[in-house]
């Protein structure tokens, strides 16, 4: 690289000196072009001095280039020793690196050399420890060979030996066979008979256990809660018939009412849909009807009429209207009654109007509304006691029998009606799954659906609080004598105490003492399954053994 610059210098040194001799020469020429024109005389001078002038220009300049191209052939010749230098100097070191690679090279292959020693040494041992596996593995299967043999052996005289063992098994079985007097399947089935009879006392005592250890740990919260509430819920039974008496002032009204050619009587069923019984019954009219509503609609009217003594269809029709007006009324203040005995509040007005008429309807002879009102007072104790959300318990029990109100006006059990209706009216879901639960309709899956079946069951329970006809009572007492009469074993069966218990007699050589645990659960099982009723009935099982002898 400095030789390169040197050599670039001394060209433009050169061609410097070449433009000052070109100059100097032009400056001659120009000087003495000057001088003939102005004349040789004056301007020979001036030439002389411009050219000795332009000639120390030029030698100066000359001079200038020479001590630069001097200059410049020092750069060349130091540029040269240091080319030399540098020369040397990388033949140094390359020879340096030379030795450095032979000798890294001979460190590498003393290296390589020693590892695949190494290697060679372990691979060798690997084989050494390889055939020593391969003789062992060979004693080995020796082995295993002569034991197999042995084996062999063995199982052919262990087969010997069962054939023996089976011939005198089968000597042994006819020598038993023969002193017992039994077959072998008689023998099988007198074993199972005898296991049997043994699991079922095991059951039985189990059963007992485990009925015993529920009613230790029930019976007494039970009757407890449930005293409570019935001690704190003390409501009024209320006994309803399906007629309605109508005192009058005289028997002459009893004309007025009827009208010329019966004209009043018939206008009065036809609006109101009620019978009116006049016979000799003095000062009184009876009104027949299934609807208590329409019932009471006429016995108003009928009341205002003798009261007013105008007695004319159209009069009739008048008095019809503001009765129905008045009981439209009247349910709609019972049904906000209700809400405000139980403190349920947030209903829908459609359903307070439901609840009213719950007022005049009855289920065996228990007024509805009464029955709803002391269902959802004994569902708020129970639910304090348990813990349980004391409001939504009482609005369910409130709310359970709702369905009753349209029974008469829609198809289907007043359960469905009752959770078409809540759902309609956006009720809670908790509210509307214990209605659909509290007849058993479907299983209960919450507190508060068990609370309202507990609740609805004391209340209907309660003494005098629901009757039901003759017929029905006679029926649901033959079929739960029909049901114990279906059992083996069972001799005789009563039903007492108006079908709240059940006494079975039972024949002792059939059923012994463990059966009878068994044998009353199922008969329990069986009547839960089969038959409605108010509630509960106990299953009493008696067996007697006697034996009877004479002194003669």
């Amino acid at each position: 690289m400095d030789n390169m610059l040197a050599i670039v210098v001394i060209v433009l040194l050169a061609v410097a000196l070449v433009v000052a001799v070109v100059a100097a020469v032009m400056l001659c020429r120009l000087a003495e072009s000057r001088g003939f024109e102005k004349g040789a005389a004056h301007n020979r001078q001036e030439n002389e001095a411009a050219l000795r002038e332009a000639e120390q220009k030029a030698k100066a300049k000359a001079e200038e280039a020479e001590s630069q191209i001097a200059e410049a052939s020092a750069r060349i010749a130091k540029a040269e020793m240091l080319i030399q230098n540098a020369e040397k100097e990388a033949e140094a070191r390359k020879k340096e690196a030379l030795v450095e690679a032979k000798d890294e090279i001979y460190k590498l292959r003393q290296d390589a050399e020693k590892e695949i020693r190494d290697r060679r040494s372990e691979i060798s041992k690997q084989e050494r420890r390889i055939h020593q596996k391969e003789e062992t593995l060979d004693k080995k299967i020796d082995s295993l060979e002569q034991k197999e043999e042995a084996l062999q052996e063995k199982l052919k005289a262990a087969d010997t030996l069962k054939e023996e063992a089976e011939q005198i098994k089968g000597k042994q079985m006819e020598e038993l066979e023969r002193i017992s007097g039994l077959t072998r399947e008689q023998a099988k089935e007198y074993i199972i008979q005898s296991l049997e009879d043994e699991l079922i006392h095991e059951k039985a005592v189990k059963v007992s256990a485990y009925e015993q250890q529920i009613k230790d740990d029930c019976e007494e919260k039970a009757r407890s809660y449930i005293s409570l509430a019935v001690a704190k819920c003390a409501a009024d039974q209320v006994s309803e018939a399906a007629v309605s008496v109508v005192a009058l002032p005289s028997d002459e009204m009893k004309g007025r009412i009827i009208g010329r050619e019966g004209r009043n009587i018939r206008t009065l069923e036809t609006l109101t849909g009620v019978d009116l019984i006049i016979d000799d019954t003095p000062e009184a009219i009876t009104l027949s009807c299934f609807d208590q509503v329409r019932r009471e609609i006429a016995r108003i009217a009928l009341e205002r009429l003798i009261a007013d003594g105008r007695i004319h269809p159209s009069r009739i029709e008048e008095m019809v209207e503001k009765a129905k007006r008045e009981v439209e009324h009247k349910i709609k203040q019972e049904g906000e009654r209700a809400v405000l005995e139980t403190n349920v509040h947030g209903i829908n007005h459609e359903l307070v109007k439901l609840l009213g008429r719950l007022r005049f309807r009855t289920s065996y002879r228990q007024n509805v509304l009464t029955h709803s009102i002391e269902v959802a007072q004994l569902s708020g104790v129970l639910a304090a006691e348990l813990g349980v959300d004391v409001n939504m318990a009482k609005r369910a029990g409130l709310l359970h029998d709702i369905g009753k109100a349209l029974t008469s006006e829609v198809e289907g059990s007043h359960v469905q009606i009752g959770v078409d209706v809540c759902r309609k009216a956006h009720e809670n879901p908790e509210v509307i799954h214990a209605i659909e639960a509290h007849h058993n309709d479907v299983e209960p899956r919450t507190a508060i659906a068990c609370i309202v079946q507990a609740a609805d069951a004391i209340s209907a329970a309660r003494p005098a609080a629901r009757s039901e006809n003759y017929e029905s009572y006679i029926k649901r007492l033959e079929k739960l004598e029909e049901i114990c009469k279906s059992y083996k074993g069972v001799e005789k069966c009563y039903a007492v105490q108006a079908g709240r218990e059940i006494r079975v007699m039972v024949q002792p050589e059939v059923i012994n003492d463990e059966k009878m645990v068994l044998v009353a659960r199922q008969i329990a099982q069986q009547i839960e399954n089969e038959m409605d009723y108010p509630g509960q009935i106990k299953v009493n099982l008696i067996r007697e053994s006697r034996t009877v002898d004479y002194a003669k």
